[in-house]
Formats: C-alpha cells, structure tokens, sequence
C-alpha cells in the first residue's frame, strides 16, 4: 500500500510578515555589533525569537499583570558548569512584541534589541554586573 501525504501542501509554506523579517534583521544587527570573544560565545547558544513571555516564564520571573521581559536566558552559565554534569541546551531568547511596543522608534528598538542580547549573554558568561559588562565594552 502507498502511503498518502497528509494535510495540506502548502501548510508550511506561509510567509513570515515583514515587520518580523525586519525584528530579525534587527537581531542579526545586534549579533553582529558585539565585539569578539563575547560573540562567538554566541555560537554554544541558540537565539530564539518569541513574539512575548509564556504564562509559565512570566510565573518563574515574577512578573505582575503590567511587567513583561524583552528577553529571557534559559540555560546554566558557563561559570556554574562542572565536570560531571552534562550541560543542558542553552538559548536566549528574544520577546519581539513588548520590544516592539515599548520602543517605537526604529533607532530605539535596535539599541534595546542590542541591550537585550547582551544582558542575556552576560548571564550566560556568569557576568551578573552591569557595571563589569561596561568595563568590558560590551555594555
């Protein structure tokens, strides 16, 4: 018996909305601007945009009905790995719609899109100051 494709053909196939395509190459940007090493720490971490926060990362991060995140590091940072524990699947991820919301202009939202990254990123580095990510210029 000859098995038969299921659902539609074209189910897969829609198009993403410019003004995503312009958050992601918002996010490209971003990437690109952060000097070396830092960046290429970026390489072990998956970047995921998200339109916004799930109700169970808005519990975990305690956020009321007005707060939200512009971006959220899920994983273990590099300082708190060890030798006999297997380190988990790390990503970043990036909230497009309250960014996008709270940041109308074009030149905010990519400066915010850039801070957003890097304060996620410096999770992931164990660089819990905001002042030493300045000291590094990575601020």
């Amino acid at each position: 018996m000859t098995k038969r494709r299921r659902g539609s053909r074209t189910a897969g196939r829609r198009p993403r909305p410019a003004r995503h395509e312009r958050f992601d190459q918002l996010v490209d940007r971003a990437v690109a601007s952060i000097p070396q090493p830092f960046r290429s720490a970026l390489d072990e971490i998956a970047l995921v945009i998200a339109d916004e926060p799930t109700p169970d990362q808005r519990r975990e991060n305690g956020l009321g009905p007005d707060e939200t995140l512009y971006g959220l590091y899920d994983g273990v940072p590099l300082d708190a790995w060890d030798g006999d524990g297997w380190p988990v699947p790390t990503r970043i991820i990036v909230f497009r719609l309250p960014l996008e919301q709270d940041f109308p202009d074009p030149e905010d939202l990519a400066d915010e899109v850039r801070i957003t990254i890097l304060h996620e990123l410096a999770h992931h580095l164990g660089i819990e100051d905001e002042e030493r990510l300045f000291q590094l210029g990575i601020d």
